[in-house]
């Protein structure tokens, strides 16, 4: 569709995204989400198309990555660029974070010329983003009395609870796919867990699928071996939408069955819910005798489970034996990566390039999140940026 026709589209959207954080893709209206959607197609048009979409002269984006990243970190550098913000880290180890200093005024200090900060926080469960918000409730303060000039908007990177930036672009590679959000309905994808050698994987990226993608009416499968539970509420959640989009939300306890006649298979390592709630307590009283202890009993307990993996046998059981493959990255890759894992060499190659293609959307989703926040109306905005029509390069 030509980028004049998207953009009209997005008139139409009545959002309550301008001013705010985006956190969790539950807590955002259907046209919320289809905003952002927009946007994010929007502007990977116009880099596509060599049109430059800067909306701003200067201005920094902060990055606070409390656990480590790739695609997401250079997805955020990305995003701020594309509309003109010069991206800074907040490294806390080097800052007086690392002193004592608290976050209330550490979010002020580094707010004065902010437009954003995005965050990931996973590694403690009931943390991750309570702890965005607690940054949210001391930004709210400093502009209401007048220290900050503009209150910055927050994006969630990934917490203990979502990871709404990985789910979006996965739902925009999806409609990619497909051809239109209307064609996902009636769509199997299943969001399995898989073996790693590795325990400590957050629980948000299968959180974030199952809780949005049956919002717009897949049917979805969640596999995994007993035990492997996620955060019940979220759990419900999932449950809660199927049944407001007529779509269907199952649990299942064997990969094999779970992979039948499906159209997409996600197979992604996580720690059980209980698991991530001891390693939390251990973290936080920096108990590292402990920590070792859990981590010898949590992978013990993951190498009964080697055959869950995503192999080509699996895969045949899929619909026509072709479903499409879909991954967070990296995966644990089987005989590349890692002795045995989450996904079967053949498998993954077959499929990496369009994983590569599912997180290039990240950059867009993330700007496209910017703009809904900063902009009362996204698509006058996109439309000045079209009729402008400044290039890029040359």
């Amino acid at each position: 569709m030509e980028t004049k026709q998207l953009i009209d589209q997005l008139q139409s959207l009545k959002t309550g995204l301008f001013g705010k954080d985006f956190l969790l893709t539950w807590e955002k209206s259907e046209n919320d989400l289809r905003m952002i959607l927009g946007i994010a197609q929007i502007l990977k048009q116009f880099r596509d198309t060599n049109i430059s979409p800067k909306l701003f002269d200067s201005g920094l984006a902060v990055s606070n990555f409390r656990d480590k990243s790739t695609r997401t970190r250079f997805s955020f550098a990305s995003a701020a660029n594309l509309l003109g913000l010069e991206v800074q880290d907040l490294d806390e180890e080097k800052s007086q974070i690392a002193h004592g200093e608290t976050f209330r005024e550490t979010a002020n200090m580094i707010s004065f010329l902010t437009d954003f900060i995005g965050i990931r926080d996973d590694l403690f469960l009931g943390e991750g983003n309570k702890y965005m918000r607690e940054v949210g409730e001391a930004l709210d303060d400093g502009f209401a009395e007048g220290v900050l000039p503009h209150r910055p908007g927050i994006v969630n990177l990934q917490c203990d609870m979502d990871h709404p930036t990985q789910s979006l672009s996965d739902l925009l590679h999806l409609k990619n796919t497909y051809g239109s959000l209307e064609n996902l309905k009636g769509k199997k994808i299943v969001m399995s867990w898989a073996y790693s050698p590795s325990y400590g994987k957050p629980l948000s990226v299968p959180q974030g699928i199952i809780a949005l993608m049956t919002r717009f009416g897949m049917d979805v499968t969640l596999a995994h071996p007993k035990g492997y539970d996620l955060i019940p509420e979220i759990v419900d959640i999932a449950k809660q939408n199927a049944s407001k989009s007529g779509s269907l939300f199952r649990i299942k306890n064997n990969m094999a069955s779970a992979f039948e006649g499906a159209d997409i298979v996600y197979p992604k390592s996580w720690a059980p819910y209980y698991i991530m709630e001891e390693r939390t307590n251990l973290l936080q009283s920096g108990d590292k005798t402990g920590l070792d202890e859990l981590e010898i009993r949590a992978l013990a307990e993951n190498a009964k489970h080697k055959d869950w993996e995503c192999d080509a046998e699996k895969m045949k059981l899929t619909k026509d034996g072709n479903a499409l493959y879909m991954h967070c990255l990296p995966a644990d890759i089987t005989g590349v990566s890692c002795k045995r894992g989450e996904v079967e060499d053949d498998v993954f190659e077959k499929y990496r390039i369009r994983t590569y293609l599912e997180a290039g959307y990240k950059p867009y989703i993330i700007a496209a999140m910017m703009v809904a926040s900063r902009f009362e109306n996204p698509a006058d905005v996109l439309n000045r940026i079209l009729e402008r029509g400044k290039k890029r390069v040359g």
